[in-house]
């Protein structure tokens, strides 16, 4: 049993349950020994997953990046620098930085049938959504892509989707960068 536990009264029947907390949060799933699900509208207070890489409060207006405040990372990261971050768990020394952007930039240029995809969105398009519909459409461009458990390839398709985002959406990221530099 966890250290910390909830315990919960089912007044229907008066049967005690205890349920464990970790993290600050019990599991859904610890109340079907009760015979009940739980119920939250639009997720507002449903964690869906563990993450050591990011950690989200939206009521609070939280928002960090393996531990690093958004606030922070804008001031002082390149785009670049903090998707080194996100992907290796740290900062990037000044030569692992140097490795990680040439292995980034051997992947920026991506298919004509891709360029014309995104440029078959209209001139006022959001640009999240065209984002969204570019990063599903690589993956049929790429159909190793599907070797999940295969490290290495793990490694290409990451290397392969931040510099293909670099070249499909260059101008936010680039007044992102520029904005540091």
């Amino acid at each position: 049993m966890a250290s910390q536990t909830l315990t919960v009264t089912d007044n229907r029947t008066g049967k005690k349950y205890d349920l464990p907390i970790e993290h600050g949060a019990i599991r859904a799933a610890d109340l079907g020994q009760m015979g009940i699900v739980s119920y939250d509208p639009a997720l507002l207070n449903t964690a869906t997953c563990k993450s050591k890489i990011s950690y989200i409060d939206g009521e609070r207006g939280i928002l960090r990046y393996r531990g690093y405040p958004i606030e922070e990372l804008a001031e002082k990261s390149t785009f670049l620098e903090t998707a080194y971050l996100i992907v290796k768990g740290e900062l990037p020394t000044t030569s692992h930085f140097r490795a990680w952007q040439h292995n980034i930039r051997m992947h920026t240029l991506v298919h004509e049938n891709l360029k014309h995809f995104v440029e078959g969105f209209r001139y006022d398009a959001h640009p999240m959504g065209i984002l969204i519909a570019a990063v599903g459409a690589l993956s049929t461009f790429y159909p190793e892509a599907k070797k999940i458990m295969d490290l290495e390839s793990r490694r290409m398709q990451t290397r392969r989707l931040i510099g293909s985002a670099t070249h499909i959406w260059p101008t936010p990221i680039a007044v992102y960068s520029s904005a540091r530099s």
